[in-house]
């Protein structure tokens, strides 16, 4: 099942009285991962008032986990926003902070909530996206003769080599897109090799 998923990172800005809403968006694989790019943008933007931020992960019809944070903003009116526009938009695999630079204006929980919600979206519209392909992993046990014949067949089928050990024998971890995977299968027994597919 493929769903869109960021292309590459995107940032947006908005001003609300006086306010500054710095968002970026980007994909992520995990919830530390995404915990770690937040420890970034702290560091890049060591003088803002607030980092909030929400992700989802997986497909986003059902999505595996999802997380935010208010980071000092009242209860519900940060987070709870920007996870709103993630459902929303139907990307997964995504994570958004928002940096809030403080105008001296307060917005009220009302205002804090579309601010947050707005600066989500800005960075949303702004955001390529791609779809996702599902990848399966298998390990692949070959002599050394046959090396250069399952890299061959890996090329033509958008497969990559995650990592190979050498000893008596040559142990290949490949990754590939889960459609061209009965393809690969089919010359990996034509040639009786061993292989095993990982979760």
């Amino acid at each position: 099942m493929t769903y869109p998923i960021p292309a590459k990172q995107a940032s947006a800005e908005i001003e609300i009285k006086k306010s500054r809403f710095i968002s970026y968006a980007r994909g992520i694989q995990s919830r530390e991962e995404g915990m770690a790019w937040l420890e970034e943008l702290k560091e890049r933007y060591p003088d803002a008032r607030h980092h909030c931020w929400a992700y989802q992960l997986g497909n986003p019809s059902c999505a595996a986990n999802a997380g935010m944070g208010d980071d000092g903003e009242p209860s519900g009116t940060a987070g709870k926003p920007i996870l709103n526009v993630l459902q929303h938009k139907g990307v997964g695999d995504i994570m958004i902070t928002v940096i809030r630079y403080f105008g001296g204006i307060k917005l009220g929980a009302g205002g804090l909530t579309r601010a947050y919600g707005q600066a989500a979206q800005a960075v949303m519209e702004v955001l390529p996206i791609e779809q996702q392909v599902p990848m399966v992993q298998l390990k692949v046990e070959c002599d050394f003769s046959h090396e250069q014949t399952v890299r061959h067949w890996c090329s033509g089928l958008e497969a990559k080599v995650a990592d190979v050990v050498y000893a008596n024998f040559v142990t290949m971890i490949l990754e590939l897109p889960a459609e061209n995977f009965a393809q690969l299968e089919s010359s990996l027994q034509a040639h009786s090799l061993n292989y095993q597919l990982l979760d």
